[in-house]
C-alpha cells in the first residue's frame, strides 16, 4: 500500500509539473521597437499634388504580420503572410495615392500618432509609434541653371539654389532618360550649391532636375524643372 501511494504520489506531482510548465513560457521575448518607423508628408510644388509615405523595417527577420492604426483608430496598413514559407517581409514602403486635393488626404491620413505592431516568423513582436503631421518645408528656387534654361554649359557645372531656413536637408536628384543615368544626393542644409561630376553631362541633351527641402520631421517639399545642355562645338 505504501509503495502504490507513494506511486500515486509520485505521478500527481509529475502531471501537475508538466501542466505548470506548459502554462508558462521557458523564454518571453520582450518586445522590441521596429528598427525604422517613420511616416511622412511630401509634396511635389511643381505638379501640385501631395502622398504619404510610410517607411517601416522591423529587423534581420521578416515580418509575417504589420499592423499601422491611425490616430482616428482605422488600420490603414494590414499585412499578413500566408505562412512561413516565404520568411516574412524585412522592409516596406508604401505610398499613397498623389492626389492635388491636400484636404481629401489630410482627411484620410490624419495627424497625429500612428501605433505600428509587427510579429517575424518565429514570433518576436515589435512595437513603435510615429507622429505625422501635415506642415510641409517651404521649397527652394533655381539659380543655376535657371528654369527650363537651355545651352547650359555642360563642363565644370556647379548647381546652385536659394537657401531656405529651419530645413536639416536638401535632397538633390539629377537625371536623364537616355542612356539612364541619375545622381541622387542628401546635402546638409548649410549647403546650397551642387558641383556635377565630371562626364556626367554631355552636350545636347536634356536633364531633370529637382531639388527637395526636408523638415526635422522628415516632410519634405520638393520642386522640378529640366535645363538642355549646350551643343558641342
Amino acid at each position: 500500500m505504501k509503495k502504490q501511494a507513494f506511486l500515486v504520489t509520485f505521478v500527481t506531482i509529475y502531471w501537475a509539473s508538466f501542466a505548470l510548465a506548459q502554462m508558462i513560457p521557458m523564454e518571453i521575448q520582450p518586445v522590441k521597437p521596429f528598427e525604422q518607423a517613420n511616416i511622412r508628408f511630401e509634396q511635389n510644388a511643381t505638379d501640385g499634388d501631395v502622398e504619404v509615405v510610410f517607411e517601416i523595417k522591423g529587423g534581420d527577420d521578416g515580418l509575417n504580420e504589420l499592423t499601422v492604426i491611425s490616430p482616428d483608430k482605422s488600420i490603414v496598413i494590414n499585412f499578413a503572410a500566408p505562412d512561413n514559407s516565404t520568411m516574412g517581409i524585412r522592409q516596406f514602403r508604401f505610398e499613397s495615392p498623389e492626389p492635388k486635393d491636400v484636404d481629401a488626404l489630410k482627411a484620410a491620413y490624419p495627424a497625429g500618432v500612428y501605433v505600428l505592431n509587427g510579429v517575424t516568423a518565429d514570433g518576436q513582436k515589435f512595437y513603435s509609434e510615429a507622429k505625422l503631421n501635415h506642415t510641409l518645408p517651404p521649397t527652394v528656387s533655381f539659380l543655376h541653371p535657371e528654369e527650363e534654361q537651355e545651352g547650359v554649359n555642360f563642363q565644370n557645372l556647379e548647381i546652385t539654389w536659394s537657401k531656405v531656413a529651419n530645413i536639416v536637408a536638401y535632397i538633390l536628384e539629377l537625371e536623364q532618360d537616355e542612356p539612364g543615368v541619375n545622381i541622387l544626393v542628401r546635402l546638409p542644409s548649410s549647403q546650397n550649391s551642387f558641383k556635377v561630376p565630371d562626364d556626367f553631362l554631355t552636350a545636347g541633351k536634356e536633364y531633370k532636375l529637382s531639388i527637395g527641402t526636408v523638415a526635422e520631421d522628415d516632410n519634405r517639399s520638393f520642386v522640378e524643372t529640366s535645363f538642355t545642355t549646350a551643343d558641342s562645338e
